[in-house]
């Protein structure tokens, strides 16, 4: 029997990165399903890849894209976003509305209060954390105001999916066990993209890319760079070189360390561009993030495949195997080392990234879809 067509409507924050990523792979299954999509989202200055993004999504959005100010820090602004947000949700008229890290999943739910269908239907209401306030310190006062808050809205909350078994574990530790449905729905990637990448002739040894942010780990991956080559030179071996690709506010911070460390010679700095293009810079990955949730980076690098190192943080062990080599602390000096290790023998350390066929069959766009869709229809 065929589904019935549902108008979904998604809300998050900023249009960056991977949670962007999970979003438009939703608009683009849920359309080609037969559902009517829209997004609610940040008005902000897009660079050039999120205009090429948007632009690439657009057609899936039969519902519209609607931008309306957003602030990454909480404060009376929010006020206003909630009532924009409530205004396009009244108009739309949705089945579904999914909201996408914190601020979407307040706008999104928050938005939803008094507004009807009918007599007796509403909009039902789903959030995806993505990570978003689960990075704070329970012990913080910031903190006890997100877990608070994220309980309470458990009471006009449908249903919770969460992208990694971290991800729920860490919400059941911090915030409590949901009061509402909830579901982990790895994130998953498309059929096309596990195919090789090839670098450039001039690559560098090793790649970053994501947003220059600390959260990112940019900063480690450049101490580490700097301390690999420290030991190169110390034993009369030729020093590393490194690829950093991204933007953010704190690019310019990071050039100057580059710079500070004596590594301005060594790693050259691009602006944001498509994972597989940008992998043509570099041989060897490296995700140095603090925290993370179920990185969608890490799985399109892995299907190109290319070699990873990346620090145990966040669902990582859920993709690689929690006794995976490819893991280390996130910190400069164990990055450095691991670092060492794979310029040493790069083809065997290859041999220890998971399997092609194990990851096209636990992490598929259309699994993912398919899960989504059939949770929102069972609750």
């Amino acid at each position: 029997m065929k589904q019935k067509s549902l108008r979904i409507i998604h809300c998050f924050r900023s249009p960056t990165g991977g949670v962007f990523r999970h979003i438009r792979d939703l608009a683009a299954m849920q359309n080609a399903a037969g559902h009517q999509v829209g997004v609610i989202c940040e008005l902000c200055e897009d660079g050039a890849l999120e205009q090429q993004q948007f632009a690439s999504m657009v057609p899936d959005l039969k519902l519209g894209l609607h931008r309306i100010p957003i602030s990454r820090r909480i404060g009376l602004s929010d006020i206003g976003a909630i009532i924009s947000t409530r205004k396009l949700l009244k108009q739309h008229q949705p089945d579904i509305v999914h909201g996408h890290g914190a601020k979407g999943g307040t706008y999104s739910r928050l938005g939803t209060i008094g507004i009807h269908k009918s007599r007796t239907l509403r909009p039902h209401r789903f959030y995806s954390p993505h990570g978003g306030s689960l990075h704070f310190d329970p012990a913080s006062l910031a903190g006890k105001i997100m877990f608070t808050a994220e309980r309470l809205q458990e009471r006009i909350t449908d249903g919770l999916i969460f992208v990694s078994a971290y991800e729920e574990n860490t919400y059941q530790e911090k915030v409590g066990h949901p009061r509402c449905a909830y579901t982990v729905i790895r994130n998953g990637i498309s059929k096309d993209e596990f195919t090789p990448v090839t670098p450039e002739p001039d690559a560098a040894d090793f790649l970053f890319t994501g947003m220059m942010r600390d959260l990112k780990g940019p900063d480690l991956f450049i101490r580490a760079l700097a301390e690999l080559n420290k030991t190169a030179k110390a034993n009369n071996q030729p020093v590393a070189s490194g690829a950093m690709i991204g933007d953010g506010p704190q690019k310019q911070s990071y050039q100057a360390l580059a710079a500070q460390l004596g590594l301005e010679n060594h790693i050259r700095f691009y602006p944001a561009m498509p994972v597989r293009e940008a992998l043509r810079h570099g041989h060897i990955f490296v995700l140095p993030s603090r925290a993370e949730s179920l990185p969608y980076i890490v799985l399109e690098v892995l299907a190109a495949q290319r070699s990873i190192i990346a620090t145990d943080v966040g669902g990582l062990a859920e993709i690689f195997g929690a006794d995976s080599n490819a893991l280390c602390k996130p910190d400069a000096g164990a990055i450095a080392v691991r670092m060492r290790e794979v310029l040493a023998f790069p083809a065997r350390y290859q041999e220890t990234m998971p399997d092609t066929l194990l990851l096209r069959s636990r992490f598929s766009r259309e699994n993912m879809a398919h899960a989504v869709e059939q949770f929102y229809c069972i609750n």
